[in-house]
């Protein structure tokens, strides 16, 4: 997360300054961030899409650290294009995924907003769902397309009990079983939580 990452088209940029400076006299440096949490890596607490709903406090940290399995969907095309056919293919010879990160390609590490990408249609969705999944983590802005309005998705994991990351930077990860650690920042009160993720090799 920096000056130079995107932010959704309207939500509020990243920026940093200084509350003291040691150059203007101050006896130490003190920094001040704004930013949308939204901005960069993170993950989304279902207050996000759901009135009344809990808050980024209380995101569970099992769920975003553990095996999870990399998907290269950088060829499924824009939009609902990953569907259960697609996932069949793509998980040959793996198992089920508990933890699903999506390489769309379609990312904001480059320094632009894309302007699509592919998501999971409603059925793949329910698929994952059903085969045990608790996480889903995406490269892209958003699990759900840029120009949907209800987040299907977004709706579909919190109600089941998953949760997701966006704005993962999977360049040069290649499809495969590894060890995810990503943490949400305790931050209280929010709609979604500053994340650093890290793959490793699975253990």
């Amino acid at each position: 997360m920096g000056a130079a990452t995107p932010e959704w088209p309207g939500d509020t940029p990243f920026s940093c300054g200084w509350s003291w400076e040691m150059a203007t006299g101050a006896s130490v440096n003190v920094g001040v961030v704004t930013t949308s949490l939204h901005v960069g890596t993170h993950a989304d607490a279902p207050l996000h899409v759901l009135q009344g709903a809990p808050a980024s406090e209380s995101l569970p940290l099992e769920a975003f650290s553990g095996p999870a399995i990399v998907l290269d969907a950088q060829d499924a095309g824009e939009g609902p294009t990953l569907t259960v056919a697609w996932l069949e293919a793509a998980l040959e010879g793996l198992p089920m995924p508990v933890r699903l990160l999506l390489r769309t390609g379609r990312t904001v590490a480059g320094g632009t907003f894309p302007a699509d990408w592919p998501v999971l249609t409603p059925e793949a969705t329910g698929w994952l769902l059903h085969g045990g999944l608790k996480l889903l983590g995406v490269d892209a802005p958003s699990v759900d397309s840029r120009e949907a309005k209800e987040l299907v998705t977004h709706v579909r994991l919190f109600t089941s009990g998953a949760y997701l990351l966006e704005n993962l930077h999977l360049d040069g990860v290649e499809t495969g079983l590894y060890h995810l650690t990503a943490y949400p920042v305790l931050v209280a009160g929010a709609d979604a939580a500053p994340v650093r993720a890290v793959l490793e090799a699975a253990r």
